[in-house]
């Protein structure tokens, strides 16, 4: 056996220095507090002087305080003499005490261009959380892939895509768009649940301006091609539009707050005090003046709503898009729900392609990760018109019916003044799969509204009458023939009779019933046997 003495070659240093002061940890800790501080300040002059933050400035703002753990800081470079960061910021931090997995994109390196370091940091930090069963949070600010890898790059993309359809249904994924995304980049935040986009600084398109000027001789700017508010109004694919980086790291968090961390965990529930019982009781009790009671006659939904929520709190999803549908989480007693409803303040309330697709996709994310759905119905029936028809509302207002008929997390669903044909059975009614339905008093359910019908029913008679007695004579009978189909068929007693509403409840006792219904099934199953996750969460 060979005796080593101190200082000579093999030892582990010399004589009196420890690891923690030995020449390697000193000149380590100067090169890379180094290497930081000339990458943060390059950053912050390149970002600050748009108005926006470097990528860990938005790491620090989105993570509950000191929570944050880098991995894989120096991939690709190694942490020697020539340490350099990448394109991208990795790792995982806590939001409210919840662990997430957030990867941030630094425009400061290479424009945030994507590359096989920075492919491989995404793909292992989506590994890692699906492994973890945690929720993914993407800072989206690059100019695409780097052309100098070609396909190398492009492999990258297809990389990501696959693991965030692997984690689809699985786990939350929130993308939030501060910066530009163009190309293939765009479509790693449109197969996540929600895209958050900022009003001023982001942008998202398949092909540029310059690209289509090119191709078609069209010429529009950046914001009119792929905005924030053109993608959060026209498009769909943005479903908050923030004022600026910080509102739109707040609706992460808000967001967050009602979401499980998988599919395999309930969401959180949150203290509710006595004294907060009565305040939303006593608030919920004067939901009915809310409510005119000619159903020709417009109102706000959303107060609704927000009149019968805990602290009448609604986080509305898709504010700006398909608004003829509202969409949003809300708490019953500190407990989340997902909440659908018809917006009568825009276009009556109507289903029509894009509000199917609104509230579908909606319904099935509720559904993926264990969230009641509570929907409170006022709808005149589907938008008729050829233009309707040739976009597709036959196939795209289908999807309204899957989720709902193959969601099975507790449904519960209000009918307020009206429900009409098609849209009442797929606004989640009885016969396609809701548990327990409910409506006000005089609420019209039917084939069709009683002028339409009687039209339909009585058009020889009316016609008799007009030819023999006039054009007055006939809007008498008319109305009498109304009123007569509505006392007989429109009113909820037919669908009471068969089943189809569990009870006609006074409009102050909705919170009541919705409460009491939410707790009457929160034991509810799936009878069949399924592995956690149940389906992905794909764009429809």
């Amino acid at each position: 056996m060979t005796t080593m003495t101190p200082g000579t070659p093999g030892t582990p240093g010399t004589p009196g220095t420890t690891m923690a002061d030995s020449s390697a940890t000193t000149a380590f800790r100067e090169r890379i507090a180094r290497v930081d501080a000339e990458a943060e300040a390059r950053a912050a002059e390149r970002q600050h002087a748009k108005g926006k933050s470097t990528a860990r400035e938005r790491i620090t703002a989105l993570l509950d305080e000191d929570t944050f753990l880098e991995i894989g800081r120096y991939t690709g470079s190694g942490a020697g003499e020539r340490a350099r960061p990448s394109g991208v910021v990795t790792g995982f931090g806590q939001i409210d005490g919840r662990q997430i997995a957030v990867y941030s994109q630094d425009f400061s390196v290479s424009g945030g261009a994507l590359g096989a370091v920075e492919g491989d940091k995404i793909v292992r930090l989506l590994d890692d959380a699906l492994r973890l069963r945690i929720p993914v949070v993407g800072l989206i600010d690059s100019g695409g892939a780097k052309i100098q890898e070609g396909v190398g790059a492009l492999r990258q993309y297809g990389r990501i895509f696959n693991r965030t359809c692997a984690a689809s249904g699985l786990v939350p994924q929130i993308s939030v768009i501060l910066g530009p995304c163009a190309g293939g980049a765009v479509y790693s935040p449109a197969l996540t649940d929600f895209v958050i986009a900022t009003r001023e600084a982001s942008h998202m398109f398949v092909t540029g301006p310059d690209v289509v000027r090119a191709v078609t001789g069209e010429r529009i700017s950046a914001e009119d091609l792929g905005g924030a508010d053109i993608h959060g109004s026209v498009s769909g694919v943005v479903h908050y539009v923030a004022e600026d980086e910080t509102d739109a790291l707040g609706q992460v968090r808000t967001l967050l707050a009602y979401l499980p961390s998988s599919s395999e965990q309930p969401a959180p529930s949150y203290v509710y005090e006595e004294a907060d019982r009565a305040q939303d009781e006593a608030t919920a009790a004067g939901v009915g003046a809310l409510v005119p009671s000619s159903t020709r006659q417009a109102y706000d939904v959303a107060e609704v709503v927000s009149c019968l929520v805990d602290h009448g709190e609604l986080v509305q999803v898709q504010e700006d898009f398909a608004p003829n549908v509202v969409i949003g989480f809300a708490c019953f007693e500190g407990r989340p729900v997902g909440v659908v409803a018809n917006q009568p303040l825009h276009d009556a309330g109507t289903l029509d392609v894009d509000a199917s697709e609104k509230l579908a996709r909606f319904v099935r994310f509720c559904d993926a990760f264990g969230l009641p759905v509570v929907t409170f119905v006022d709808v005149p029936g589907y938008r008729p018109g050829a233009e309707q028809e040739h976009a597709g509302i036959i196939r795209r207002g289908a999807k309204v019916i899957n989720a709902y008929a193959t969601a099975t997390v507790p449904l519960v669903t209000v009918v307020l003044r009206k429900a009409y044909g098609g849209a009442y059975i797929v606004m989640g009614s009885k016969a396609i799969g809701a548990d327990l339905n409910f409506c006000w008093p005089g609420a019209e359910i039917a084939v069709l509204g009683a002028a339409g019908a009687v039209g339909i029913i009585h058009r020889r008679d009316l016609k008799k009458v007009r030819d023999e007695q006039g054009e007055e004579a006939a809007a008498v009978e008319q109305e009498r023939l109304v009123e007569e189909y509505t006392a007989s068929v429109i009113n909820p007693d037919k669908a009471v009779a068969i089943g189809e509403i569990d009870a006609v409840i006074a409009p102050e006792d909705t919170r009541t019933v919705i409460v009491d219904s939410l707790a009457a099934l929160a034991d509810k199953r799936d009878a069949r046997r399924l592995p956690f996750k149940k389906h992905d969460n794909g764009p429809l």
